[in-house]
């Protein structure tokens, strides 16, 4: 699985609106529409879950870095690919517009192993909400962020309205959202929606080296330590708190892992 061929990722079939290739532990996903600033669509929400499921599935995977092509990470919904084809079943009711719901992104983004967005350029919209669940998001200087809905008469989708929250507080999610207004690299970190501000040179490096440091973790492990953010990051009971993270820690205490991580320990000990 290490060609940058398309197509050729985990023997999955050619794909039209994406780039798939492995770095070392990483599966890079790079959304490339370039001429349309990369502007989402259901053809290529289908191809992110393929590719993800196809990772997910594959043992010499580790983690995931997402990113975009040419001078944008993802410039929003394409107007004409997406809305003027939207019957009111809502999204995924139209096996034409892909054969994902693309509401089932939220649970594979959280299900997954590490997924790092690098973002270069402008991620507007849907490009935006569909990073939020992201682990860890690296902007780079070039980045530029909106939660333009409202703009376009709608509001904002893929769990978002909690992600925001959680990521930058309830006034600063309100003013993104209720403005819609386009917020430079920096700003947006220090907001907190973006994690990390980078170099535009060093984007996507920086997102393979944290993606590694990652994926040198056992991978069980990963995903309960994911589970255990992402169901009690705004749990207000603490017992169910404790009681999730007891759980888990207990199959880890008797996971291969647990087992191999303290005898290493100890025989570092002893020398």
């Amino acid at each position: 699985m290490n060609s940058e061929a398309q197509g050729q990722f985990a023997g999955l079939p050619q794909f039209s609106q994406i780039r798939t290739r492995q770095e070392g532990r990483v599966a890079v996903l790079t959304l490339d529409r370039p001429e349309r600033l990369n502007a989402w669509t259901y053809a290529m929400s289908d191809e992110l879950c393929l590719a993800l499921d196809a990772g997910n599935a594959d043992s010499s995977i580790g983690a995931f870095v997402l990113t975009g092509s040419g001078r944008g990470f993802c410039a929003g919904a394409d107007i004409e690919a997406t809305f003027e084809k939207r019957s009111d079943e809502g999204f995924g009711a139209d096996s034409q517009r892909g054969q994902r719901d693309p509401n089932d992104w939220v649970a594979l983004i959280r299900a997954s192993k590490p997924v790092v967005a690098a973002v270069n350029g402008a991620a507007v919209g849907i490009g935006a909400t569909m990073i939020a669940p992201c682990d860890v998001i690296l902007a780079a200087r070039s980045a530029r962020f909106a939660m333009a809905f409202i703009k376009m008469g709608l509001v904002p989708e893929l769990a978002s309205s909690h992600f925001l929250v959680q990521r930058m507080g309830f006034g600063r999610a309100s003013e993104m959202c209720l403005t819609g207004q386009l917020y430079g690299a920096e700003e947006s970190v220090a907001m907190g929606f973006a994690d990390r501000l980078v170099e535009d040179d060093s984007l996507l490096s920086d997102a393979l080296e944290l993606a590694e440091a990652m994926a040198s973790n056992p991978d069980r492990q990963l995903r309960w330590v994911k589970e255990l953010l992402t169901e009690n990051g705004c749990e207000t009971d603490l017992s169910a708190v404790q009681q999730r993270e007891l759980s888990r820690l207990r199959q880890a205490q008797a996971s291969d892992e647990h087992k191999a991580a303290v005898a290493s320990f100890m025989s570092r000990s002893e020398s």
